[in-house]
């Protein structure tokens, strides 16, 4: 199987970025799994910031508790780089479902810190299409096509990349 080089959207929701314990292990956990964090920030959705991200799940019976709670607080966006990006993210999650998660992917980060289905800890991009579409919701200034052309092949041969503590980002330096 080939693999491909991509990015995708994370999202540490509110009720995980309050205990600092939990960010610090999600990120260790990002970093220990060789996924690169290209951009990350802090932001509070507003209320019509999060029904249009959301808008997809409008009308289903978890819509409002999904807009109400993704508003109760800061959330932290990242966008996360790797081959196979988007199902290996995912995996590190786990499922949606909380209580199924906490017992069959009990280490998994939904598993660790999700308090429930609408409170599991974490979003990820379902493909690599929404993945995107929804880094250019959190981070509208950037340039997925430019960031490939100048920046991707660097993190995929896996050279010249360090982990800028400081930003809590990697980046790139291409060989001179």
């Amino acid at each position: 199987m080939n693999s491909t080089f991509g990015l995708t959207l994370a999202l540490v929701k509110p009720s995980t970025l309050v205990r600092p314990h939990a960010v610090q292990s999600i990120i260790e956990l990002i970093r220990k799994e060789n996924i690169y964090i290209i951009q990350r920030k802090q932001t509070l959705l507003s209320p019509s910031c999060a029904a249009e991200f959301y808008r997809e799940h409008e009308g289903k019976f978890f819509y409002n508790r999904l807009v109400t709670y993704m508003t109760s607080g800061p959330l932290l966006a990242f966008t996360l780089a790797g081959n196979d990006i988007v199902t290996r993210w995912r995996a590190l999650m786990g499922p949606t479902k909380v209580y199924k998660t906490q017992h069959e992917v009990p280490s998994s980060i939904r598993g660790r810190y999700g308090i429930s289905d609408t409170r599991n800890a974490t979003h990820g991009s379902d493909s690599s299409e929404s993945a995107l579409t929804e880094i250019k919701f959190f981070f509208p200034e950037f340039d997925a096509e430019k960031w490939f052309k100048d920046h991707a092949g660097c993190f995929r041969m896996g050279t010249n990349v360090h982990f800028d503590e400081s930003k809590g980002i990697h980046s790139c330096s291409e060989a001179a």
